[in-house]
């Protein structure tokens, strides 16, 4: 029995604004940077300690077209997909090079849109829209023959609690 599994799940904050490139006539991709944040205290001093991880994202079809409309250096995103491995030959050296990063299935906009307050929770989903030679189809179909999102998802329901030190409500 064989078992793969290649499911990411992020939450942060976009590194720069998300790069649109259209791909033949009717294929968008979109490239950007997430940055992660961990805090911990130190065991041996006692201090406060953390860390930001930078993750390159491409997301693909209405997916990318939608990160592109709504979100900017700065935006908090939850981001769902897989992780990919692109190798190359440096021009300039000839040698092998490789970078990992994520290929975004669903994205969750967190914030709200450009001067509106509190989160929006809207999320967009694509289904097979990477771009890799795998064959799988899009979840769904317009007339174009591009992959569409999916509804978003609905508004999250705040708790009675308030968020405490700016930390999301959930």
């Amino acid at each position: 029995m064989s078992l793969n599994l290649n499911h990411v799940v992020l939450a942060g904050h976009l590194t720069r604004d998300p790069e649109l490139r259209q791909i033949g006539a009717d294929r968008v991709v979109a490239n950007t940077g997430i940055a992660i944040n961990r805090r911990w205290k130190d065991q041996a001093t006692g201090e406060q300690r953390e860390e930001a991880t930078f993750i390159d994202i491409e997301a693909w079809g209405r997916t990318a077209e939608l990160m592109g409309q709504y979100l900017k250096k700065g935006s908090a995103a939850y981001i769902e997909g897989r992780l990919k491995l692109d190798t190359w030959d440096d021009k300039e050296s000839g040698q092998k090079r490789s970078k990992l990063k994520v290929v975004a299935d669903s994205v969750q906009f967190l914030g709200g849109r450009p001067g509106e307050r509190g989160e929006s929770g809207e999320a967009v989903h694509e289904a097979g829209g990477d771009g890799d030679s795998s064959g799988r189809q899009p979840a769904t179909v317009s007339p174009a023959g591009r992959g569409s999102a999916s509804a978003p998802a609905p508004r999250r329901r705040q708790s009675a609690a308030p968020a405490v030190d700016g930390d999301p409500p959930f």
